[in-house]
């Protein structure tokens, strides 16, 4: 997995992790890469510092290692990876995910009022989603919102299809247990 930091052409600065550079190309290639604040398809990589790892000399009169569980929240050792699903996070992940209902940021608290809005009236079908979708498009489904997991292939072949899908700017919770 991969992290960058990226910038919509509006100025507004999220992170978001992908599987590699080409899963970051491939999204953004096929417009599927979107702002989590404002929804602008036009998304290009922010400038941002490289981690590099020491060598031994500097590790040695490095100070001992914070143990685990001590240090900030969105240190490299304690940062779980999102499922590949999310397309984008918030500039500070872990708050937004183990805290959406206390969220501090104006889009912390958009993307939790968005959470709670689509699981109060939409219906998860996890994983089923793309063969849900398609059933609901073609009428041999009743009506209604779902919402659920889709493959990148899943999600561009239900796209091609005028299937009208989004990404949402969140992992589903089953995901944060």
């Amino acid at each position: 997995m991969i992290r960058y930091s990226l910038k919509c052409n509006d100025g507004h600065s999220f992170d978001s992790w992908f599987n590699s550079a080409q899963a970051f190309d491939r999204l953004q290639g096929g417009g599927l890469l979107t702002c989590a604040v404002c929804g602008s398809a036009d998304v290009r990589k922010a400038i941002m510092a490289p981690r590099i790892a020491a060598g031994e000399a500097s590790r040695r009169d490095a100070p001992p290692a914070a143990p685990q569980g001590s240090g900030p929240r969105n240190s490299p050792q304690q940062t779980p990876a999102p499922h590949p699903a999310a397309v984008a996070t918030s500039a500070s992940p872990d708050r937004a995910r183990l805290r959406a209902d206390a969220a501090a940021t104006p889009m912390e608290k958009a993307v939790a009022e968005l959470r709670r809005t689509l699981e109060k009236h939409s219906q998860d079908v996890g994983r089923d989603f793309p063969r849900e979708a398609r059933r609901i498009h073609e009428g041999e489904a009743p009506a209604r919102m779902i919402h659920g997991e889709a493959r990148i292939e899943d999600a561009r072949s239900l796209i091609e299809d005028g299937i009208e899908i989004a990404p949402l700017p969140f992992v589903p919770r089953r995901k944060l247990s």
